[in-house]
């Protein structure tokens, strides 16, 4: 259970990869430089580093256990030739950094070959200590700790695009943190009414704007989108604007305040759109239309029938994410039996794709996928009733600018590439 992904992450370039799971360790991937001989060979990843970011901790006052599980990754953008990334669990979040070593120093004067002080009398000549080449070490060191800004789970954290701040929300608050300042928050955002037993909803997920540092937006257990303005006061418990979509009086059943919870939310590369996901759909929304998404695309329409025994096995309490690709023209989002969806937003094309492993071999091309309810069924479709409910694709990334993905089911990880980008997909 230790092994199994709980988040993906691209950095702001696409050359590193970074993965946490639910014993709290992060893995950073490295992509290849192209060689020479092999010009199609670039995007392979390789392992580049490892840590413990998370150690499970206990809460005495609260008798409360705390995992180690890792929530949410996200780099930071790259200052110097060090990388900078965020990770948080349930209520820790820590800043670390991450920086090669190729050379070390030799020859001290006053310092022995182990580190250790020589005899001063000893030392009858002056020497100029050299840099010498060694193997590539990676370090990784926790530069800040954030603790204690939250009652609740943090369930997301987003840079913001000013560089010097983030925020992180848990299911009543939003808090935002200085980088350079562990010891306290500013609470932006405070849902929590005065009485418990009136609280109506949670926050499920929450991210800054791409390019006007003073806007937010964050999603709700109730499918409603709160866009924020930090000009507009210090506590924004007042949004700008509030994204809805009215609910269809005939499609009204026992679930449809469940499916309806908002899962993820992501602003577009250009910040003009909302990309959100619940339980059945993804759904595109223009910053400037506040009464209804401008596209809904169904990613597992038919497991509507099936709504009954999800709940049983708590399925239907499945958080996925959804993705843009660089250019804001496709949206992926992943579903059941280690199924993903993608949604052509110009032509309108949608594919069901599989992330398995005898799907994928090296340089393999995955063939669409197609779910069938009842009736005829053709050679390789899958039936509705035999698809396998504990494979699924909660988290999936995509790279800024080229067709990489990087896709979760479970313990594995899956890296597919374009194939007209180059010869391995």
């Amino acid at each position: 259970a230790a092994d199994i992904i709980s988040t993906v992450e691209f950095n702001h370039t696409g050359e590193l990869l970074a993965t946490g799971d639910k014993g709290g360790r992060v893995v950073i991937f490295q992509r290849e430089p192209e060689s020479k001989n092999e010009p199609y060979n670039q995007g392979e990843y390789n392992v580049y580093s490892t840590f413990q970011s998370h150690e499970p901790e206990f809460d005495y006052l609260k008798s409360l256990e705390i995992e180690e599980k890792i929530n949410k990754i996200k780099w930071l953008p790259q200052q110097n030739a060090a990388h900078s990334l965020l990770s948080t669990n349930d209520k820790t979040i820590k800043l670390w950094k991450i920086t090669e070593r190729d050379k070390r120093p030799e020859g001290y004067n006053l310092k022995d070959e182990e580190g250790k002080l020589k005899d001063l009398s000893t030392v009858t000549s002056l020497q100029v200590p050299v840099l010498k080449p060694m193997d590539l070490m990676v370090e990784v060191t926790p530069r800040r700790i954030f603790a204690n800004g939250h009652t609740y789970h943090v369930n997301s954290i987003s840079v913001n695009s000013d560089c010097e701040t983030y925020m992180s929300a848990d299911d009543l608050r939003i808090n935002l943190w200085h980088l350079a300042i562990t010891d306290r928050s500013f609470n932006i955002v405070d849902i929590k009414p005065a009485n418990m037993e009136d609280l109506t909803e949670v926050i499920t997920a929450s991210e800054f704007h791409p390019h006007h540092c003073n806007l937010f937006v964050y999603s709700s257990s109730k499918g409603s989108l709160r866009l924020c303005d930090m000009r507009a006061s210090a506590l924004c418990d007042k949004h700008s604007k509030l994204y809805e979509e009215p609910e269809d009086p005939s499609n009204r059943s026992f679930f449809s305040e469940i499916i309806s919870s908002v899962s993820d939310v992501k602003f577009s590369h250009s910040g003009r759109y909302m990309l959100t996901r619940d339980y059945l759909t993804v759904k595109v929304w223009d910053l400037n239309m506040e009464t209804k998404p401008v596209e809904t695309y169904q990613v597992h329409d038919y497991l509507r029938s099936k709504l009954c025994s999800l709940y049983e096995n708590d399925c239907i309490f499945d958080k996925f994410e959804c993705a843009w690709n660089g250019s804001d023209s496709v949206i992926m989002t992943g579903a059941y039996n280690n199924f993903f969806r993608m949604f052509d937003r110009n032509t309108k094309r949608d594919v069901t794709l599989e992330a398995s492993r005898e799907s994928s071999k090296p340089r393999a091309i995955l063939k669409p996928r197609r779910v069938c309810v009842g009736g005829k069924r053709r050679k390789d479709d899958i039936s509705v009733d035999s698809l396998d409910f504990t494979k699924k694709i909660l988290h999936t990334a995509w790279h800024p600018t080229e067709n990489i993905i990087a896709i979760a089911a479970t313990n594995n990880l899956y890296i597919f590439q374009d194939k007209v980008n180059s010869e391995m997909h």
